[in-house]
């Protein structure tokens, strides 16, 4: 597992976490998005994502992508 795809699988903890001390009262968003190293209108952001897709709507959508850096030297030997 790649280093990235760790950090990916320790936010997506975080966030349950975080999430559930929110929506059971015992924290509020300011304080869940301290919790996560981000700020309260990102947390909000998360939210949003984490309603409409779950923990895959929360997922960084790059992971997994070829870069672009690596197409172009496919294409132009």
């Amino acid at each position: 597992m790649r280093r990235t795809e760790l950090m990916m699988g320790v936010l997506l903890m975080r966030f349950e976490e975080a999430n559930g001390g929110w929506r059971a009262g015992r924290l509020t968003q300011e304080e869940a998005a301290r919790l996560l190293g981000v700020c309260a209108r990102t947390f909000r952001r998360q939210l949003a994502r984490y309603e409409e897709g779950g923990l895959n709507g929360l997922r960084d959508k790059r992971l997994g992508q070829v870069s672009h850096r690596n197409e172009t030297k496919r294409g132009h030997p």
